[in-house]
C-alpha cells in the first residue's frame, strides 16, 4: 500500500511539474501541432500542386489539350492569355507565373523560371504531355509536334542562387530574435540593467552599441554565406544589383532585434523568452519562404505570411540575387522592414522594465 500510495504521489508530483513547465508544454505538445498546421495547410487540402502559365499569342496545342482534357487538366493547370511577350517573361521571373508558353508552328515553347524546381518540373512534365498527346491525336506516329524548354534566367545560374537568400535570412531571423531576447531577460534577472542604469554610460550608448554589434554579426554572416557559396563547387554568381543585399540585410536584422526586445521586455524567465522566441521564429522561416514556396498553399496561409518581417528580407534578396531586378523593386520591402522595427522597438519601450520588481 505504501508503494502504491508513492506511486501516485510522483505521478501526481511528475504531471503537476510538467503542467507548469512552460517549455515542456510548448516543445511537447504545442511544437508538434504548430508544425502540423502548418504542412497540413500547405500539402493536406491538395494532392497535386496548380500551376500557373501564361499563352501567349495562339497555340493549337495548349487550346486543343484545354478544350478536350475537360476537368482533369483545370485540376493542375490554370491558363492565361497575353499578347506581351516582355511582360509574362517578367511575371514568371518573379516568380507569379510558372511559364510563359507559345507555339511556333510544330514547336511547343516552354519558358520557366529556376526559382522554384518543383513547380517549373511540374509545368515541364505537363507540357510534354500535352504535345505527346497531340502528336497522337494529330497524325499517331511521335514527331509531329516537338516541345523545346527554357529558363528565364541566365542558363548558368543555379539552385544555390536562389537558396542562398531563404537560409541567410533564416539565420538572420533566428540569431536577432534570439540573441536580443535572451540577452536583455539575461540582463534584468541578474542585475546588469540596474546597474547599467546607475552608471555613467547614457542608455541609448548601450542599446545603441548592441544594435551595432547586431549589425556587424550580420554583416559577418552575410560575407562568410557569400563567400562560401562563391567556392567553385556552388559557384554563386554576383552580378546586377547584388550589393542591395546589404542595406536589406541591415533592415531585416533592425526588424528581428526589435521583435526579440518585444519579447524580452515582456518574458520574466529565460525559458519563457525562447519559448515564445521559437513560437515566432520557426512559423516565421516555414511561412516565410526560407525552406519551401508558398505558392501552393491556401490563400490564407499566403496572406499570413505577409506579416512575418523573414518573407519580406526573402523576397528582396532573391529579387536582386536572382530574379535580375534593380534596388528601386527591393525598396518597398525595405521601408516595411524599417517599418516594423520602428513598431516593434515602440512597443518594446513600452513593455521594458530595469528589473522584475
Amino acid at each position: 500500500m505504501t508503494g502504491l500510495q508513492s506511486f501516485r504521489s510522483l505521478s501526481r508530483a511528475m504531471a503537476l511539474g510538467f503542467a507548469r513547465d512552460r517549455g515542456a508544454l510548448f516543445f511537447t505538445i504545442l511544437f508538434p501541432l504548430m508544425f502540423l498546421v502548418i504542412f497540413g495547410g500547405v500539402f493536406g487540402s491538395q494532392t497535386t500542386s496548380k500551376v500557373e502559365v501564361i499563352q501567349v499569342g495562339p497555340s493549337a496545342i495548349l487550346d486543343g489539350a484545354v478544350a478536350g482534357g475537360g476537368g482533369e487538366l483545370a485540376k493542375v493547370l490554370e491558363v492565361t492569355r497575353s499578347t506581351d511577350r516582355a511582360a509574362a517573361l517578367e511575371e514568371v521571373a518573379k516568380g507569379d507565373a510558372a511559364a510563359v508558353v507559345e507555339q511556333r508552328g510544330g514547336e511547343l515553347v516552354v519558358r520557366y523560371s529556376a526559382a522554384d524546381t518543383v513547380k517549373s518540373g511540374t509545368v515541364r512534365g505537363l507540357m510534354n504531355s500535352i504535345v505527346q498527346s497531340a502528336n497522337i491525336s494529330a497524325s499517331g506516329r511521335p514527331a509531329a509536334y516537338r516541345l523545346t524548354v527554357e529558363q528565364v534566367e541566365d542558363e548558368s545560374l543555379k539552385a544555390i542562387q536562389f537558396f542562398t537568400p531563404s537560409l541567410l535570412g533564416w539565420a538572420l531571423a533566428s540569431a536577432g530574435v534570439f540573441g536580443a531576447a535572451q540577452t536583455l531577460v539575461t540582463w534584468r534577472t541578474k542585475g546588469i540593467l540596474r546597474r547599467l542604469r546607475l552608471s555613467p554610460a547614457p542608455v541609448s550608448a548601450v542599446f545603441g552599441a548592441r544594435v551595432t554589434v547586431s549589425v556587424g554579426i550580420a554583416l559577418v554572416q552575410l560575407a562568410l554565406f557569400l563567400l562560401v557559396a562563391r567556392l567553385p563547387m556552388f559557384d554563386l554568381q554576383l552580378r546586377g544589383s547584388w550589393w542591395m543585399c546589404v542595406p536589406m540585410v541591415v533592415s531585416g536584422v533592425l526588424a528581428f532585434l526589435a521583435i526579440g526586445t518585444v519579447i524580452g521586455a515582456w518574458a520574466k524567465t529565460q525559458e519563457a523568452a525562447q519559448t515564445v522566441g521559437q513560437l515566432v521564429v520557426l512559423p516565421m522561416a516555414f511561412l516565410g519562404g526560407s525552406f519551401f514556396p508558398l505558392d501552393a498553399s491556401p490563400g490564407w496561409m499566403q496572406a499570413v505570411s505577409y506579416a512575418f518581417p523573414l518573407r519580406y528580407l526573402n523576397e528582396s534578396m532573391l529579387d536582386v540575387m536572382a530574379r535580375d531586378q534593380g534596388p528601386s523593386a527591393v525598396l518597398p520591402e525595405i521601408g516595411v522592414l524599417l517599418g516594423i522595427a520602428v513598431a516593434g522597438t515602440f512597443l518594446a519601450v513600452r513593455l521594458f522594465r530595469w528589473d522584475d520588481a
